[in-house]
């Protein structure tokens, strides 16, 4: 894997070269259990008497994938804002790697990367410089090799000479990337990263994303597209009017919240629901031809055998079933609406 090598010796480096005004960043070890990220009663008051946080507790795992999820406004970039230190907090505490974003400001900063939703970057310089210029203000030493890799891995070495101004948007999106990957940070936050981007880019950072968890690297991303932290995260936040309503394995999430669908295709459409089957989670779909049966994740094994027994002693026949679960999105959207 390109970036391997070059995450693993990053934090010996920093020590070697002193470069954080002689700090040194704690390596992970084996069987480290600290989060890389400790979030404690963190509130966000702006002056108009706006609370964008309220309480927010939360701890993220060394090298897990955490995605973050919410409707627009709920809170996710003024979160992520704080903990990169570009927004004050209101009250709370919150460590990086152990250190505290306050008094130690400039290893927790140099500890995490950030790809913002806007396409902020100079739009004049080329990318090879401004990757160059990005990882210089870490005090980071020059590494062209590492550089190298990181623009070759994002599709971007043959563009490295071009001026950003040129660029297409989605490679405007890669050269973010770059910038905060170019001083190989411990945590990368990643700010709705595939909103407007073809499906090619798309394809890149989510195969990045799985490269850089395997290197020890924190992921932590909000997106919008459901499906995808679906498919990525280990983890799973769901934050709500500045509230963070729940933390979740995704497997568990989805077995304790998440419900499943029976789907029988009957030989002969039914006029109604038997009233022998009324204790069911049951609806007739398609003119009575499909009978669906709700129920939890829980519950398959005791329930489907049950209910097929029952429509036996009916003679209601079928010719074919099919299950499917609740997707992510489902009960994302049935924990919101809950709280509205």
């Amino acid at each position: 894997m390109a970036l391997r090598d070059a995450f693993r010796s990053k934090e010996d480096r920093v020590s070697e070269q002193g470069a954080l005004s002689g700090v040194r960043v704690p390596e992970a070890s084996a069987g480290d259990t600290q989060p890389v990220i400790s979030v404690r009663g963190l509130d966000k008051i702006y002056g108009s008497g706006l609370r964008a946080l309220s309480g927010i507790d939360l701890e993220i795992r060394r090298g897990e994938i955490f995605a973050l999820l919410g409707p627009n406004g709920a809170g996710k970039t003024t979160l992520i804002s704080i903990v990169c230190g570009i927004v004050n907090p209101s009250a709370g505490r919150i460590l990086v790697g152990g250190h505290d974003i306050i008094r130690e400001y400039r290893i927790t900063r140099s500890m995490v990367g950030l790809v913002p939703q806007e396409l902020h970057t100079d739009m004049f310089e080329t990318v090879w410089d401004t990757v160059r210029f990005s990882r210089g203000l870490f005090g980071l030493a020059p590494d062209a090799a590492y550089l190298e890799r990181v623009l070759r891995d994002l599709s971007l070495w043959d563009k490295r000479n071009e001026e950003i101004m040129t660029l297409s948007g989605g490679m405007k999106r890669r050269v973010l990337i770059a910038k905060a990957l170019a001083h190989e940070p411990a945590v990368l936050f990643l700010d709705e990263p595939t909103a407007g981007v073809d499906v090619e880019l798309r394809r890149d950072m989510w195969a990045l994303v799985r490269r850089l968890r395997d290197t020890g690297v924190t992921v932590i991303l909000t997106t919008h597209y459901i499906e995808e932290a679906e498919e990525m995260a280990e983890r799973v936040g769901v934050i709500h009017k500045g509230k963070l309503i729940l933390v979740e394995d995704k497997q568990a999430l989805m077995a304790k919240l998440g419900k499943k669908q029976l789907t029988l295709h009957l030989q002969s459409p039914l006029p109604g629901i038997p009233a022998t089957l009324a204790g069911w989670d049951l609806t007739l779909n398609n003119d009575g031809s499909e009978l669906e049966l709700t129920f939890g994740a829980d519950e398959e094994q005791a329930c489907i055998p049950a209910l097929l027994r029952s429509m036996g002693e009916l003679g209601i026949e079928f010719r074919d079933l099919n299950t499917r679960q609740s997707s992510l999105e489902e009960i994302f959207v049935n924990l919101v609406s809950e709280r509205k």
